[in-house]
């Protein structure tokens, strides 16, 4: 079964809102994985507009199953990391002032950089993942920076997907095929949502782990926190 790591940034966001500790966000940690969910991921920006560098220590504290943090690899974000040494920590390549991801990494052109950055963090014990489009060239790319894994961008999937869902997967079933080749692990990331994440799933081989966040806590609006998570994992199954 994929595992399935709720992203809690959108809680911080909200908790950031009014200045006070609510909701409570180690609490959501703990009852995210209470409900189910198995991991959690962060993603600290240099503005702290939502999770804050000083969050970091609590949730690592109490997080009993994975804890991911990804983010632009700054130095500031490094020197985070390796004082609190996640499970896994994934490199995203997005400017500071960025709404959000919408791309992974130019492997190629940043080859050089990634490896002395992914060395590091897995000299601390940190396994690594990096951003990736669903391209065989930079997925090749990927390889020769010694990353553990990759996680592959599903914005252009969800995109597609409402209206060519089986055009829309295409490009991410070989891209999975081609990890898997080259012994790469595989997760998957950004709007999976409980309309076009089953099907994901069952055409993309080996996925290993996704992290949702905005759809997620939005539809737990409407379902609740518990109901949602348990609903994110029977699309995994």
């Amino acid at each position: 079964m994929t595992r399935l790591s709720v992203n809690i940034n959108k809680v911080a966001l909200l908790r950031n809102a009014r200045g006070s500790n609510l909701p409570d966000l180690v609490q959501v940690a703990k009852d995210c994985e209470q409900f189910g969910a198995q991991g959690i991921t962060v993603h600290p920006r240099p503005d702290e507009r939502h999770i804050r560098y000083s969050d970091i220590e609590p949730l690592k504290s109490i997080v009993t199953t994975e804890f991911n943090i990804e983010g632009n690899p700054t130095p500031d974000f490094l020197k985070l990391v390796l004082a609190h040494r996640p499970h896994q920590c994934t490199l995203v390549p997005d400017d500071p002032q960025q709404l959000t991801s919408d791309h992974g990494w130019d492997t190629v052109k940043h080859e050089s950089f990634l490896k002395n950055v992914i060395a590091e963090l897995q000299e601390a014990g940190i396994r690594v993942s990096i951003f990736c489009d669903a391209d065989a060239h930079f997925i090749e790319g990927a390889k020769k920076t010694g990353t553990d894994r990759i996680e592959l961008y599903t914005g252009p999937y969800a995109e597609q997907f409402v209206h060519q869902p089986e055009k829309a997967v295409a490009p991410y079933t070989e891209a999975a095929r081609l990890a898997l080749e080259l012994g790469l692990g595989l997760n998957a990331g950004h709007d999976l949502n409980l309309h076009n994440l089953k099907y994901f799933n069952q055409e993309i081989p080996d996925l290993q782990e996704v992290s949702i966040g905005h759809a997620l806590i939005a539809d737990a609006l409407y379902y609740g926190l518990h109901n949602t998570i348990q609903m994110y994992l029977r699309c995994l199954e």
